[in-house]
């Protein structure tokens, strides 16, 4: 196994691919497992921050009729382009910041770690 470890024993871009896979609860579960290498968990946490806030906004554009749905479905495809985009960009191991998602990212790990010593 080549590569930087991480706390999952897996190599740093598989790690990294994984925290997207199922969206935000991926994100989730490897943020929790991760304490070890930063890359993975800034995927994690772009994960969750990215898909996690696409699932409200879809969620509620739900309850728009008409307009809101064209809006969701518009949302549903930006979802799984940047899905994509970002499982790839990590499976070869590069770290795509999205403008907006990756300064928050940054700044909840670093609160998360600082507030609870992880």
């Amino acid at each position: 196994m080549t590569g930087p470890s991480t706390s999952t024993g897996l190599r740093e871009n598989v790690a990294s691919l994984l925290c997207y896979v199922l969206g935000w609860v991926t994100g989730i579960v490897f943020f929790i497992l991760e304490n070890k290498n930063p890359t993975v968990r800034f995927h994690a946490v772009q994960s969750i921050v990215v898909f996690g806030s696409l699932s409200i906004v879809n969620a509620v554009l739900a309850w728009i009729p008409i307009l809101g749905w064209i809006i969701a479905g518009l949302t549903g495809i930006l979802a799984f382009v940047l899905w994509l985009v970002l499982m790839i960009k990590a499976s070869q191991g590069g770290i795509y910041r999205l403008p907006v998602a990756a300064p928050i990212a940054d700044s909840f790990d670093a609160w998360l770690m600082k507030t609870f010593k992880f």
